[in-house]
């Protein structure tokens, strides 16, 4: 977004889970004129961001309403099942729904997964945040199932996750309004989608260089010139052969006439 002619600035709102870093650096690197500002925002408020304008991009999880923001889905989250440590799901690498059915599956209300059915057996509420969700599975209240991303921003010592793999799974996307693609936003999208300064379609460019100049051309016609000494003995002035003295008898030098 241009906050004036001469100040432009990009906010970039942020779901939990998605770490930035790395798009940021090189945003900063190719645009250093340019403040990147950082939010982080819940699901819910992401829509929110981009609709009001206190964000010009977002990353958020789909699925994300295409009638008013375009998105770019980026890549697709493990999921995994968060429980103590010593706990009997931790005896393998990967579990099921299945393995869950006698688990108790906390249910907290900013769940991105968008179950259509839960595993295992309801909570007797539903904690009010992911944060508030870990505490209970802490507790051995039971256990919790998230993105990966989650669970690792969410780590406790106590805890430990496994891969669910026949799970719901949440998809991260670059996200933005249809009608207001500036080209800070193109540039971000670039960055994104791992195009080079010299991209084609980035708008960021650097000047391109100067033509190297021509190299002269050979002449045409006349055929390629003779090189000395090849083809038998060169020709001198008069058109005789130059390489066997003054011509006489006998093949022996002649002498000079002298002029009467």
């Amino acid at each position: 977004m241009t906050d004036s002619a001469d100040s432009p600035s990009f906010r970039l709102a942020y779901v939990p889970g998605v770490t930035p870093a790395k798009w940021a650096r090189t945003w900063h690197e190719r645009l250093p004129d340019v403040p990147l500002t950082l939010l982080q925002v819940t699901p819910a408020e992401a829509a929110d961001a981009l609709r009001e304008g206190t964000a010009d991009a977002a990353f958020v999880r789909l699925p994300v309403d295409r009638t008013a923001f375009s998105a770019i889905p980026l890549y697709t989250e493990t999921t995994v099942v968060v429980v103590p440590k010593d706990h009997v799901i931790t005896a393998a690498d990967e579990v099921t729904l299945d393995d869950l059915a006698d688990e108790v599956v906390v249910h907290p209300l900013d769940d991105v997964l968008g179950w259509e059915k839960l595993p295992g057996e309801p909570a007797f509420e539903r904690p009010e945040t992911t944060a508030d969700a870990i505490e209970l599975v802490a507790a051995n209240i039971g256990v919790l199932v998230v993105p990966q991303s989650l669970a690792r921003l969410h780590h406790r010592r106590d805890l430990t996750y496994r891969t669910l793999v026949d799970a719901p799974q949440s998809s991260i996307a670059l996200s933005w309004p249809q009608d207001a693609t500036t080209d800070l936003v193109e540039d971000f999208i670039g960055i994104v989608r791992g195009r080079t300064v010299n991209s084609t379609r980035g708008r960021v460019q650097q000047p391109p260089a100067e033509p190297k100049a021509e190299r002269a051309k050979p002449r045409t016609g006349g055929g390629a010139p003779r090189k000395a000494g090849s083809g038998g003995a060169s020709r001198g002035r008069s058109g005789g052969a130059t390489g066997g003295g003054r011509r006489g008898t006998g093949g022996k030098p002649g002498k000079p006439r002298r002029r009467s």
